[in-house]
């Protein structure tokens, strides 16, 4: 069996890095796995596609991704949140013949990589592993609180268009007509984005799966607080509140404005001389937000091992996420032994047992967050049984080997022939009845 990935790179983004994650615990079962990248930049030779390092293959990407965004254009008092046309045409589908896979496995394909029409000439099973929504979108990746894909977009609050028919429609439009007759199955990586596209109008008649983001829980463990600490020159008499992302501080969905005012509340509720702060994922602004706490910067980080001794110096690792999947830094951090206080919403409950491994606050409730992060700080024997366990749930539910086997056992059966079996669609079911309060 053949398995070609398609992802627009292998590093950088928790799309890429969950992508390549997948492409080694396929191969770490012995499963033939190649990755089909627009910007490679990694060594390993399954991973095809124009190197980086290369200066005129780093201008054509950066080319392709200015021309794609040239319709939004047309909408100059747009949200500056993430949209993807994806209509320039490319020669994907020539690279993808070329190499003969059984299966091909999309991933996040956006940036200009991947013309939306191109999906429908590859002519062999896909499954598409869906890293966010734009798959059923009118291009956005995170809808916010819009739901009209549940029917053919347009009037896009994002784009602040009044029109039925503007860019949102026109690109829903082309999925539709282009992606009719696919062979195509969707894997969601968290219950929430499989609800959501299991409502939508594109793929409400699609077969979804929703199997969780695998990672080397060798790689990702808990480390000794006291060496971790040392090593990253942070404080050894503190607690840590660790929060971080790509783009930590700047991607409002990431919920950092939330975050700001709850932690001045919690410095003022005896906490200041007691606790600091570290965020990773953006570097120490030039005029600093006033966060009620000292706060070390570390800049961006990709390296695991790093990462690994961040998440093993803290004691409580804070996502504030307002939207957001299987978030990448949470099962890093779980994984660790580090518990999580975030709001229930996306992925998050698949990941954060309330009260059991970590904190699940009322959504966007900022004094709930503070709750949350004194309640699993302010008791030692507490946090080290929530650390306990958190541990417990990664090695359980989000090793590579479970997710690879998943993976493999699904590949299997639509090469059989047998895809129509909607195996855990029951798991969707029990998570829709169920009232959001609650999940």
């Amino acid at each position: 069996m053949k398995i070609l990935l398609l992802s627009t790179s292998e590093t950088g983004t928790g799309a890429a890095r969950s992508a390549y994650r997948l492409h080694q615990g396929l191969q770490g079962i012995n499963v033939h796995s190649e990755m089909l990248v627009q910007a490679k930049q990694s060594d390993d030779r399954r991973v095809i596609g124009s190197p980086t390092s290369s200066g005129i293959a780093k201008a054509g990407v950066g080319l392709r991704l200015t021309l794609d965004h040239l319709p939004l254009k047309l909408y100059p008092k747009r949200d500056r949140t993430t949209c993807s046309p994806q209509w320039l045409p490319d020669t994907i589908s020539s690279k993808v013949a070329q190499l003969a896979p059984d299966v091909i496995n999309l991933h996040w394909i956006n940036a200009g990589y991947l013309q939306i029409e191109t999906i429908a000439k590859f002519n062999k099973p896909i499954v598409w592993t869906l890293h966010d929504m734009w798959a059923f979108t009118g291009g956005c990746h995170y809808s916010q609180d819009c739901d009209r894909y549940t029917a053919s977009c347009g009037t896009c609050p994002q784009l602040h268009s009044s029109k039925d028919w503007d860019l949102s429609r026109w690109v829903w439009q082309r999925k539709a007509k282009a992606w009719k007759n696919l062979n195509l199955m969707i894997v969601t990586p968290s219950l929430w984005l499989g609800k959501c596209a299991k409502s939508s109008s594109l793929f409400q008649e699609r077969r979804v799966e929703v199997i969780p983001y695998g990672l080397d829980t060798e790689k990702y463990r808990p480390i000794d607080r006291q060496v971790a600490r040392e090593l990253l020159n942070l404080p050894q008499d503190k607690c840590l509140v660790l929060f971080g992302a790509l783009s930590a501080t700047g991607d409002q969905r990431k919920g950092f404005h939330l975050l700001q005012p709850a932690l001045q509340d919690l410095s003022k509720s005896g906490w200041q001389d007691r606790l600091e702060l570290v965020i990773f994922g953006s570097s120490q602004p030039e005029n600093p937000p006033d966060l009620g706490f000292k706060a070390h910067y570390l800049g961006t980080l990709n390296d695991d091992i790093a990462l690994a001794l961040v998440y093993s110096a803290a004691d409580v690792f804070v996502a504030p996420s307002v939207q957001d999947n299987l978030a990448n830094t949470v099962l890093e951090a779980i994984a660790c032994g580090t518990p999580c206080v975030a709001f229930r919403i996306g992925g998050m409950p698949d990941m954060i047992e309330h009260q059991e491994n970590g904190y699940l606050a009322q959504p966007y409730k900022t004094e709930d967050l503070v709750q949350g992060i004194a309640w699993v700080i302010e008791n030692n024997e507490r946090q080290k049984k929530l650390s306990e366990r958190a541990r417990e749930k990664a090695q359980q539910e989000f090793t590579l080997k479970i997710q690879a086997r998943r993976y493999l056992s699904l590949f299997t059966e639509i090469l059989a022939g047998s895809s129509t079996k909607n195996t855990n669609f029951e798991q969707l079911a029990v998570y829709w009845e169920e009232p959001e309060g609650k999940r």
